[in-house]
């Protein structure tokens, strides 16, 4: 456990952020915040679920990916437009620009999973597999915006995208207005940056906490180095956490460092027991990434506080054969 914090000036406000929820408003729905009593009972305070899951492409990245296309000039948009991704920004991309009609180009490493590369193809994108990682795919993304003008579409590290996940935040304070507490999936900061500015610009005391897996959690490294800093990507069951956050980060490095309260970070085995936990109790599938943030309530309680916690189960894109593993292994 790890106290991390340092206030810092941010360029991105929350008037940014309700501007971001009218644009969006023509794509992105609301999502559901149930309360889950299983956890509530043994943490011994309440514990709801913002369930991000049920997006039509199964993950947060839409509303940020929204946000920043539907910000882009007549022009821009007929140009087309890339972006790199470990898979789930990658498909928000590439849903918004079907739905308006815009030309994309995807580029990913190796690492994505399969069931990543086929849903980004039924998308209908133009793929580009290259290196074997997510900087690697990244200056993939800014060659073909020097050869072909594309606009690039940061996967986290730009005010539009930023206020888009903020929007989280507001719709939390629209369903539980008692919050004390929200547990963000942390990696290239984006939504952290986003619901933490959303919900401490409504009260400051609320506290915001980072959940990161053990293996290569670059945003945790780079706040302990007081700098942005490159890490190899190692495998794990949260690859949508993978990737790293930009050697010349401009925004989510310092709003991270600015809104985060404390980070957590989880071990392989307790991701595993936490995605087979909600399987199990709630019938609901996650991904790695968020199952973060389930493993965090479970090991630590939230004992450090009392009234309403909250939960961002950021996406569901998991494939079915490591599922099917987990179940064999931790539901009986």
């Amino acid at each position: 456990m790890n106290q991390i914090k340092e206030k810092s000036i941010c360029t991105v406000t929350i008037r940014d952020v309700w501007q971001a929820r009218k644009r969006i408003s023509q794509l992105v729905r609301k999502t559901p915040l149930i309360q889950s009593s299983i956890l509530s009972e043994k943490v011994g305070r309440p514990i709801f679920l913002k369930l991000e899951t049920v997006h039509e492409m199964g993950a947060f990245k839409v509303r940020g990916a929204a946000n920043k296309i539907l910000s882009l000039s007549k022009e821009e948009q007929a140009r087309g437009v890339t972006t790199f991704s470990t898979g789930n920004h990658g498909m928000a991309v590439a849903y918004v620009a079907k739905k308006l009609g815009i030309d994309a180009v995807i580029c990913i490493s190796h690492r994505v999973p399969q069931v990543k590369v086929d849903a980004l193809k039924r998308l209908g994108a133009r793929l580009e597999i290259y290196g074997e990682s997510q900087d690697d795919a990244g200056e993939r993304c800014f060659q073909l915006q020097k050869e072909k003008g594309l606009t690039v579409i940061p996967p986290f590290d730009d005010p539009f995208v930023i206020a888009g996940q903020g929007t989280i935040g507001l719709e939390l304070f629209e369903d539980l207005p008692t919050i004390q507490e929200v547990i963000v999936p942390l990696s290239g900061g984006g939504l952290l940056a986003g619901v933490g500015l959303a919900v401490k610009s409504a009260d400051p005391n609320i506290k915001v906490t980072g959940v990161s897996m053990n293996h290569s959690a670059v945003m945790y490294e780079s706040l302990q180095a007081g700098k942005p800093v490159k890490m190899e990507e190692k495998d794990t069951l949260a690859d949508s956490l993978l990737g790293g956050i930009g050697l010349n980060n401009q925004y989510t490095f310092k709003m991270v460092q600015q809104y985060m309260d404390r980070i957590d970070l989880i071990s392989e085995e307790e991701i595993a027991s936490s995605m087979a936990f909600m399987m199990d109790y709630h019938r609901i599938i996650i991904e790695g990434a968020a199952a973060t943030g389930i493993a965090s309530v479970l090991r630590e309680g939230a004992k450090e506080g009392s009234g309403d916690v909250a939960i961002i189960m950021s996406g569901n894109n998991v494939d079915l054969s490591v599922l099917a593993d987990i179940i064999k292994k931790y539901v009986h």
